[in-house]
């Protein structure tokens, strides 16, 4: 009976650190709103201008700004539009007349499993070349570790995307450079299109992944626990898995949860490199186009997807460790 209360106590702090998460969420996610709203219309230009032509005359700039509610003041504006995202309505894209919430839809799959490759590839990378360099301090291993991990954060994603286009596309045709071929149709097909865009996207996070896993595992390499195993008789390898990397999960996790975000924003310009089809593409050609609805619902989504994963991040942290949900 005491586990059982102490089992039941846990769960209770866990579910009041949730609903604080939760809590502090909603208003992160309405400042967001308002400063998307505010910062698109900084963007030079008139849409109705953009969408018309400059040879339009004022009589037709003015129907079409009347239209899309663009002559009224910018508080209305931004109330009309809140209040349409709070029922599922994003209003309709400039360009297209087309429902936006219908656009992200058709998009957002795309992007959820680029980045979603992206994600396993940098832990697949980044951990064990954090691993490899923290178990051999100062040694050959370390050194090569430490030098990949400067090379991977140095290298801007458009460039590295491009460079493999050249080398492995087109150079040596291994891969596809571009298009997008979705799961239900041919699985091969789809992770042969999105093996360059995936590892574009994951190198740099990758190698900041393996730089955070080494520091952790210097941290966690000298422990008394640890030392104890050692003496033990117990192989560097049995060390590593079974006593250092479960100790130095909780910074792996929360930086982990972190780039995912990043990953998300980062998938705008790979996106257009690759030519797929996600909504970080829709969201650049919107910026250009000057499609305010499409592009303020497009970086609310990626946003609150971005608020999601760290909300998540947060909540598996605090159930792995009791003392972060005290802090």
């Amino acid at each position: 009976m005491p586990g059982h209360g102490l089992h039941a106590y846990a769960m209770t702090s866990l579910a009041i650190y949730a609903a604080r998460r939760v809590a502090l969420a909603v208003p992160l996610l309405l400042g967001m709103s308002v400063l998307v709203f505010a910062l698109i219309r900084l963007v030079p230009g008139d849409p109705a201008v953009v969408i018309l032509g400059y040879k339009a005359t004022p009589e037709a700039i003015r129907a079409l700004r009347e239209s899309f509610h663009l002559d009224e003041p910018v508080i209305e504006q931004y109330l009309r539009w809140l209040g349409g995202v709070a029922r599922g309505d994003f209003g309709l894209d400039f360009r297209q007349n087309e429902p936006i919430g219908q656009m992200i839809r058709e998009r957002l799959p795309v992007t959820l499993e680029l980045t979603l490759l992206a994600t396993v590839c940098a832990a697949a990378l980044g951990v064990p070349l954090g691993l490899l360099g923290g178990g051999r301090r100062g040694g050959p291993a370390d050194r090569a570790a430490l030098a990949l991990g400067l090379v991977g954060i140095s290298i801007p994603d458009f460039w590295l995307g491009i460079m493999l286009i050249l080398l492995l596309s087109l150079g040596a045709g291994l891969l596809p450079s571009s298009g997008f071929v979705p799961l239900a149709e041919s699985a091969g097909e789809n992770l042969l299109h999105l093996a360059l865009p995936a590892v574009t996207l994951a190198l740099n996070r990758a190698a900041v992944l393996g730089r955070l896993t080494r520091a952790a595992v210097l941290d966690t390499v000298h422990r008394d626990y640890v030392s104890y195993a050692r003496a033990k008789g117990l192989g560097e390898r049995a060390i590593l898995a079974r006593h250092v990397l479960p100790n130095a999960a909780i910074p792996l996790v929360t930086v982990l949860g972190l780039q995912v975000g990043y990953m998300l924003g980062g998938a705008v310009v790979v996106e257009m490199i690759f030519a797929l089809p996600g909504v970080g593409r829709m969201t650049l050609d919107a910026v250009l186009e000057r499609n305010y609805p499409v592009v303020q619902s497009a970086v609310l989504t990626i946003g609150a997807m971005f608020l999601l994963v760290n909300l998540l991040t947060d909540i598996l942290c605090g159930a792995v460790d009791p003392r972060v949900r005290r802090g």
